[in-house]
């Protein structure tokens, strides 16, 4: 009976031998959006060399047929028979996953440090492509050999051959030349930007190392060989020379290198890094870092260690200066928030994350590098107090912003829509032309207004305690505070500023009205309204929406004469009191016959008093707020004075000069 295809037997278990996995799976080993990685793993091989000391000059060939060469003029791979596995040493480097030479890192290893550990590299760059061709330059008894090998798809398709070199050739080396195979990458344009950035950072991290990039089709050429290392390559990244004074370097760059000595209790000898730094008050920033010239552009534990290294020094020396504002608590990002940089580590035995390498996972190398980058920074800092100074308030006020940041309050809502305050007596009507709303100073007048208002157009919003005064509060700081918050949702309008462009089509009332009461008191409240609302919504007063009652501070009681019976007389403040009483003694009452109430509050009216003096629209005061023919900035200028909490000496110089035209309220 012939087996089905949806039978499990012992013949549906496959063993994929040799590089078969990479080609199966490629996207566990590499990147697969363009061939550039299987390419890098190659340079990372020259780059190596020339890490370890033996070599000084990598070129990179792009040519004319897709293909890329790789030369370095370092010892060249081995190419006697392997003791173990009995074939040529160059050929199981190109074909057997997890072998090669940075696997010894015993003392006189081949490489103490290197990028690759997983030995998987140029295997992969091998298993993907359609061609690959060794040639090794080795030293032997006659002079030197040249030896080459050719594979295909990752298999030997001409065996090691060997030959004298010619006289003149290279002495020692490898060129390994690369055709990737496009089925396995989304785009087989190697992307020559990347290319270019990853040579240049070769050459920067290898001083003195000469570093060339040809293009035989355009014969394009460029070198690059940097004896300065990191500090000129920040430098230049940062475009120091020519910049805007704000985005130059706020002091001079930071640089350090420190090694871990034999015998060194945690660290391997020659363990370490090497880093400069430099702090920008503005513009882009720029951050790389390496491990063992491998670029890691998702960071990792190294680049931990070089935050929390120069965290711990900045925060030391603003302890001892006592630069910490009160309230004020640094953390690592703090310090590193305006910081751009470039970390060169050096690790044993690095471990990353995924076969890519972007990223180091070592955690050895978080307590190795902030060890060494905090000890340094703390020396360069106290060396240099005014320089750590300007670095310390430029951390100081990055705790500042992000503390801020973290105290935004946004308004309250439930299922995306903003949630009117529950003590919000809304109207029935929507006709914004007519619909008004009071802010109305305490529960107990807002309790007064809720029975007097018409609940056809009028809504009242009780406010509990003087409001915030909110002329220095940050914007995103509002809605922190309850009766703010319930303000702007109520009347449909977010907080903005004078020159940003607001949409007042939410707003949901016509007259936003001030109601507090007639004394000094309420006066006071009414200038914190007007302050939020001049510095917070003044798009509002633009529109001529804002609106301040007048309710009345005195009631006179008449008694009947004649045929006109018993009545009342408000009174807006002292001189309408003069005036009425004026009247009535004109009208013929005796002196005292009318009785004189001042009203200690909104609370102490009856509803039906309320309506009458201060809600209905024929017979209340109401009076429109507007900026009128104050001088441009004339308003903001007054309103910080009286208003700015480090205003006090303006304030009573304004005091004493005007003190004169005060009316006591007693």
């Amino acid at each position: 009976m012939a087996t089905r295809k949806t039978d499990y037997t012992e013949a549906s278990i496959r063993v994929l031998k040799g590089l078969e996995p990479v080609r199966q799976r490629p996207g566990m080993y590499t990147r697969t959006d363009n061939p550039l990685h299987i390419v890098q793993e190659v340079i990372d091989n020259a780059a190596d060399e020339a890490l370890g000391g033996f070599a000084r000059s990598i070129s990179v060939t792009l040519l004319e047929d897709g293909g890329v060469a790789v030369e370095d003029d370092g010892r060249g791979i081995p190419v006697g028979i392997h003791p173990e596995e009995g074939v040529p040493t160059v050929e199981i480097v190109f074909t057997r996953l997890h072998s090669g030479g940075k696997f010894d890192k015993q003392a006189g290893g081949a490489y103490s440090f290197s990028g690759g550990l997983h030995g998987v590299g140029v295997s992969v760059t091998n298993a993907l492509s359609t061609r690959l061709k060794v040639t090794v330059w080795r030293p032997d008894d006659n002079g030197c050999g040249v030896h080459t090998l050719t594979f295909s798809a990752g298999e030997v398709v001409e065996p090691l051959q060997s030959r004298p070199a010619d006289k003149g050739e290279r002495r020692s080396g490898t060129r390994v030349e690369v055709w990737p195979d496009p089925r396995y990458f989304d785009s087989p344009l190697l992307p020559q930007a990347e290319l270019e950035r990853l040579l240049r950072s070769k050459a920067v991290l290898l001083p003195g190392v000469e570093v060339i990039l040809s293009v035989r089709k355009t014969g394009q050429r460029q070198v690059w060989k940097y004896e300065e290392g990191l500090r000129g390559y920040l430098s230049e990244a940062l475009s120091v020379h020519g910049t805007e004074p704000e985005t130059a370097p706020l002091v001079p760059l930071f640089e350090g290198e420190q090694y871990s000595p034999a015998g060194h209790d945690t660290f391997a000898e020659g363990e370490g890094a090497q880093w400069v730094v430099a702090w920008t008050e503005a513009g882009s920033l720029m951050r790389e870092s390496y491990v063992n010239l491998i670029p890691t552009p998702a960071g990792g534990t190294h680049e931990s260690g070089l935050r929390e290294g120069l965290f711990g020094a900045v925060k030391g020396f603003v302890e001892l200066h006592s630069l910490l504002p009160k309230g004020v608590k640094l953390m690592p990002e703090d310090v590193f928030a305006r910081a751009s940089f470039v970390l060169s580590a050096k690790v044993l035995d690095p471990q990353f994350q995924g076969q890519i390498k972007e990223r180091l996972n070592s955690r050895d190398a978080l307590r190795l590098v902030a060890g060494y980058a905090r000890g340094q920074f703390e020396l360069w800092l106290n060396q240099h107090v005014d320089w750590g100074k300007r670095i310390a308030d430029l951390v100081i006020r990055q705790a500042q912003a992000r503390q801020r940041s973290a105290q935004k309050v946004e308004k309250r809502k439930s299922s995306g829509v903003a949630v009117l305050p529950g003590k919000l007596t809304d109207c029935e009507s929507t006709d914004l032309e007519r619909n008004e709303v009071f802010l109305v100073e305490g529960d107990s007048a807002g309790g007064s207004a809720k029975m007097g208002r018409d609940k056809h157009f009028q809504a009242i919003l009780p406010l509990r305690g003087k409001v915030l005064n909110t002329w220095e509060t940050d914007r995103d700081r509002l809605f922190a505070n309850t009766e703010i918050h319930d303000i702007a949702v109520a009347i449909g309008v977010d907080p903005h500023g004078p020159n940003d462009l607001v949409d007042l089509t939410g707003l949901r009332y016509g007259k936003v009205c001030i109601l507090s009461d007639a004394d000094v008191d309420g006066a006071h409240i009414q200038v914190l309204l007007l302050t939020l609302f001049l510095r917070h919504f003044p798009r509002v007063i633009e529109a001529g929406h804002l609106y301040v009652s007048r309710p009345p501070l005195f009631r006179v009681d008449v008694p009947a004469q004649g045929k006109r019976p018993l009545r009342k007389v408000y009174c807006l403040d002292e001189g309408e009191l003069r005036h009425a009483e004026d009247k009535l003694r004109k009208d013929g009452l005796r002196e005292g016959a009318w009785t004189i109430s001042r009203f200690k509050g909104l609370g102490e009216m009856t509803a039906e008093q309320l309506w009458e003096t201060t809600l209905n629209p024929e017979t209340r005061r109401l009076l429109q707020v507007g900026l009128g023919a104050i001088d441009a900035g004339g308003t903001e200028a007054r309103f910080t004075m009286l208003m700015g909490k480090g205003e006090s000496a303006a304030r009573k110089a304004w005091l004493e000069e005007h003190g004169n035209e005060v009316e006591v309220d007693v």
